[in-house]
């Protein structure tokens, strides 16, 4: 098949790697709406560079892939509807609860496939946790532990168009902690501090966020992230039942040292960024995406999926600017 690639950034010159190696794919165009990136991106996969991002559309692909700057997704995702072309698209819809909506409503009226990129959902590590957790093994499960941690902060520009740690990171904690658990979120109560780095009070925004979380079965969840952990990238989820308690993320480049005389060493040599860490899972996503395309598997991770993780973070920056918990079903779209 013949896919086009929108996006030679970083994830997008990733993704066009993996793309132009996967069995499934005859050929592969990539844009930018940097032309000469694309032309280099293109040169190094073996791929085509088409001139423009809008020439992807009239180019006969049989897909799309949307690694773009976040402000166009909803935007691409309209018009790969509206061509009738199955959309892989990286997190978020777009940054905002009506963009997210109108883009859904686009690929449900026009009944194309929409799949999101969260990639935690392929990784082995969330997948084994995914099944403790229905196979009864925990026993009854009461407490979810869920952390992100960035080694530092990213580009100052790069804050105004982020949507804020909410939205941009812990979403991420949001998704998976559904998807692992199989329950809903029914209310939050979230903080956050912006005592780092200056650029962050500055961009209205936050470098440090806590959230506790109540899902539908009383079961209790915390998610925390920060931007500024210089041990290394930090991604973890504690799984905590009567019968057993299991961890996701634990292995020996966890970018944490225990205090304890007899406890493990530390590490030396840590994950330094979610690439690295997620590397495999990231290829999975795509693999899944193109058996969707083929029609060999169901869409394992839809636009409402995506919907229900934004309105959790929505809920978590209600609760932070207002200091109270906040109910989901308080933020439309539910």
């Amino acid at each position: 098949m013949r896919i086009g690639l929108i996006g030679t950034g970083r994830i997008g010159t990733f993704h066009a790697g993996v793309l132009s190696r996967h069995r499934e794919v005859g050929s592969l165009v990539v844009a930018d709406t940097d032309a000469a990136r694309a032309a280099y991106v293109a040169d190094r996969t073996g791929s085509t560079a088409a001139p423009s991002v809008d020439e992807v559309f009239s180019w006969g692909v049989d897909a799309v892939v949307i690694a773009s700057a976040t402000s166009a997704h909803a935007d691409l995702i309209g018009r790969a509807a509206r061509a009738g072309l199955p959309a892989f698209c990286e997190k978020p819809i777009a940054l905002d609860l009506p963009g997210t909506l109108n883009a859904v409503g686009e690929v449900e009226a026009a009944g194309t496939v929409l799949q999101l990129g969260f990639m935690r959902r392929f990784d082995e590590g969330y997948g084994a946790a995914r099944e403790l957790v229905r196979s009864g093994r925990l026993g009854r499960l009461h407490t979810v532990r869920a952390i992100t941690s960035d080694p530092a902060p990213p580009p100052a520009a790069y804050l105004p168009l982020s949507g804020g740690l909410y939205r941009d990171c812990l979403v991420h904690d949001f998704d998976i902690m559904r998807w692992v658990t199989g329950r809903e979120v029914v209310e939050v109560y979230a903080t956050g501090s912006d005592a780092g780095p200056s650029m962050f009070a500055e961009a209205g925004d936050i470098d440090t966020a806590a959230a506790v979380l109540t899902l539908d079965d009383g079961t209790l969840a915390t998610a925390t992230a920060t931007r500024c952990n210089g041990a290394g990238y930090d991604v973890r989820m504690e799984l905590a039942g009567e019968l057993d308690q299991y961890a996701v993320g634990l292995d020996d480049r966890t970018p944490i040292t225990s205090t304890e005389p007899k406890g493990p060493p530390a590490c030396d040599n840590p994950w330094p960024g979610f690439l690295e860490r997620f590397a495999p899972a990231y290829e999975a996503e795509l693999d899944a995406f193109l058996q969707v395309v083929t029609g060999s598997l169901a869409n394992p991770c839809d636009g409402r999926e995506a919907l229900h993780a934004l309105r959790i973070a929505e809920a978590c920056e209600l609760s932070r600017r207002e200091r109270r918990p906040v109910a989901l079903a308080e933020i439309p779209g539910g």
